[in-house]
C-alpha cells in the first residue's frame, strides 16, 4: 500500500517572565526540589490566581508576529486530570476561547521551496510539575519547581507531511520566539519542547487516520527519529491486519523506541470549564497596536534585507540571522568594515561560528568582538597580512593577546609585498622543481597551486599570494 502522513505539533514556549502565571514564585531554573513552589502553585485551599500581566504581552507579541487574530477578549479554564504533578487536579489552561487564533509559519523545503503551516490557535496555560524516577527504588519523587511556569501552547493545523517538515517547523518557530525574546528556547532546561500528533493514511484518503501523541520531546534530532519510528510503527500495525489505538507515547531514545504512557483522551474527557477564579482577559484594540508596533524585524524580513542591502547568498543570510544575536554581531561587523560585506558574512559563519562552536560559547559572550574582527578584517583587505595569517591572529585575539595590529607587529607578520624580494623567492623555488615547471608549460596549470604553496613555505605564510600568482605566472 501507498501511505502518507498526517503530523500536528503542539510546541510548549516557556515564557520568558521572571515569576509564574498565576503567583510570584520564581521561574529561575537550577533551584533545589520544590522551593520555588508556593501556596497557589501548590493549589492549597483558599488561594487565588492572580494572572501575570507579562505572560500576556508575550503571547500578544507572538500572535501578532505570526498574522494571527488577537482575541480582545478570551478566558482561561480549568483543565481536568489527576497526575501526581498536577498538585490542584486541574491545570489552568484557555480552551474556547484562546488569545491569539490563527497565523502561519512559513518553512524551508529541502527543495528549495517553502510551505506555509497554519496554525490553529496559541493559547496560555502553566506547566505541571515533574515526576522524576531517577534515584529513587521502587517510587517517584515530585518536583513542583515547575507547577504554574507560564507556557504558550502553539497548535499547528495537521498539515506536515513528513518527520522533516515536523523538524522545520519547529526550528522556525524556536528561531522566532527567540527573536521576539519572549522564550530563551533552551530545549535542556524544558524552555521548549513539543507534542507530536502523529496519524497515517492510503494516498488518496480525504479522513484522517487514528493519530498517537508522542509526548515532550525537547530535541530535533529526537524529534525527526520518534516521528519516523512511529510511522513505522503505524505502517506496520495496520498492514499486519491491526488497528493503531489512540493513545500517548513516549519515545526513548537509548532504545530508539517509542512505547505506550496512557490511552489518549478527548477534549470532553478533560470537563473544560470557565475557571471561576479569574476573570476574562479584556484587551483594547490599543494595547493590541501598541504591541504591534514594538515588534522587532522579524528573522525574514532581516534576511531578505541581508540578501538585498548586502549582496549575501540567500544562504549566507540564513545562517546569519539564524539568531537575532548572530544577526546583530554581524550587522556591528558591517558598520566597522564598510563594504566588506561578503568576508564579514565568511568569518562570521566560518572561523568565529568555530570558535565558538569549540569553546560552547554563544556568541554574545564572543571573546573576538565586531570592533575587533574588524580591525583584523581591515588588515586582510589593505593586504598588511594574508588570510592565512589572520586565522593566527584571529586565534591570538581570541585568546586575549590584544588588537589585530598590536599582535601582527609583536609577531613579525606583516606579508612581503615587495617584489624583488618575492623575485629571489620564486626564483629559488623555480630552480628547485624544474619537473613542475616543464608540467606547467607542457599545458598543466594545475602544477601552479603546488608552486604557490612552495613560496608560501618558503616565506613562512607571509608573502602576498595575490603577487606571488601573478609574479609566477609571468616567470613561467
Amino acid at each position: 500500500m501507498s501511505w502518507e502522513t498526517v503530523i500536528g505539533l503542539e510546541i510548549h514556549a516557556q515564557l520568558a517572565t521572571r515569576s509564574k502565571i498565576f503567583s510570584g514564585a520564581s521561574t529561575a531554573y537550577g533551584a533545589e526540589p520544590n522551593t520555588q513552589a508556593c501556596a497557589v502553585d501548590l493549589g492549597y485551599p483558599g488561594v487565588l490566581p492572580v494572572l501575570n500581566a507579562e505572560a500576556v504581552r508575550l503571547a500578544v507579541r507572538f500572535g501578532l508576529a505570526i498574522g494571527a487574530s488577537i482575541s480582545e477578549r478570551s478566558v482561561f479554564a480549568r483543565k481536568n486530570y489527576f497526575y501526581p504533578d498536577l498538585p490542584k487536579g486541574y491545570q489552568i489552561s484557555q480552551y474556547e476561547l484562546p488569545i491569539v487564533v490563527g497565523g502561519s509559519i512559513r518553512i524551508g523545503l529541502d527543495d528549495g521551496g517553502e510551505k506555509h503551516v497554519a496554525v490553529t490557535r496559541a493559547h496560555l496555560e502553566e506547566d505541571a510539575g515533574k515526576s522524576v524516577h531517577e534515584n529513587f527504588d521502587g517510587e517517584s519523587g515530585i518536583d513542583l519547581n515547575r507547577a504554574g511556569t507560564p507556557l504558550l501552547e502553539i497548535v499547528s493545523e495537521p498539515e506536515l507531511s513528513s518527520a522533516v517538515e515536523a523538524v522545520a517547523y519547529m526550528r522556525t518557530v524556536h528561531q522566532l520566539v527567540r527573536y521576539l525574546g519572549i522564550c530563551d528556547g533552551n530545549m535542556q532546561e524544558g524552555s521548549f519542547r513539543c507534542d507530536a500528533n502523529v496519524s497515517i493514511r492510503q494516498v488518496g484518503d480525504e479522513q484522517l487516520g487514528t493519530r498517537t501523541e508522542l509526548k515532550n520531546l525537547n530535541s530535533f534530532r529526537f524529534i525527526e527519529r520518534a516521528i519516523n519510528y512511529e510511522i513505522e510503527r503505524q505502517i506496520d500495525v495496520i498492514e499486519d491486519g491491526g488497528e493503531v489505538v489512540q493513545e500517548t507515547r513516549l519515545y526513548d531514545s537509548d532504545r530508539h523506541e517509542t512505547r505506550p504512557m496512557r490511552s489518549k483522551e478527548d477534549a470532553n474527557d478533560y470537563r473544560y470549564f470557565p475557571d471561576p477564579d479569574l476573570l476574562p482577559v479584556v484587551l483594547d484594540s490599543n494595547y493590541i497596536e501598541t504591541q504591534r508596533a514594538a515588534l522587532p524585524e522579524l528573522p525574514e524580513a532581516r534576511q531578505q534585507r541581508f540578501v538585498q542591502s548586502f549582496g549575501l547568498s540567500r544562504k549566507d543570510a540564513a545562517v546569519l540571522t539564524g539568531s537575532r544575536e548572530t544577526a546583530d554581531y554581524y550587522e556591528g561587523l558591517v558598520e566597522y568594515l564598510k563594504g566588506e560585506h561578503k568576508l564579514a558574512a565568511n568569518w562570521v559563519n566560518g572561523e568565529l561560528a568555530a570558535a565558538l562552536n569549540r569553546d560552547s560559547t554563544g556568541i554574545s559572550e564572543a571573546r573576538v568582538t565586531p570592533k575587533l574582527l574588524a580591525g583584523l578584517l581591515q588588515r586582510i583587505v589593505d593586504g598588511t597580512i594574508s588570510g592565512k595569517i589572520a586565522k593566527e591572529v584571529f586565534e591570538a585575539i581570541w585568546q586575549g593577546e590584544g588588537e589585530a595590529d598590536d599582535i601582527i607587529e609583536s609577531r613579525g607578520l606583516r606579508q612581503i609585498s615587495d617584489s624583488g624580494e618575492l623575485e629571489t623567492i620564486i626564483d629559488q623555488v623555480l630552480a628547485n622543481n624544474p619537473s613542475q615547471v616543464e608540467q606547467y608549460r607542457g599545458g598543466a596549470h594545475k602544477v601552479l597551486g603546488f608552486l604557490v604553496g612552495q613560496v608560501m613555505k618558503a616565506t613562512g605564510g607571509k608573502a602576498n599570494p595575490g603577487q606571488v600568482n601573478e609574479l609566477l605566472r609571468t616567470k613561467l
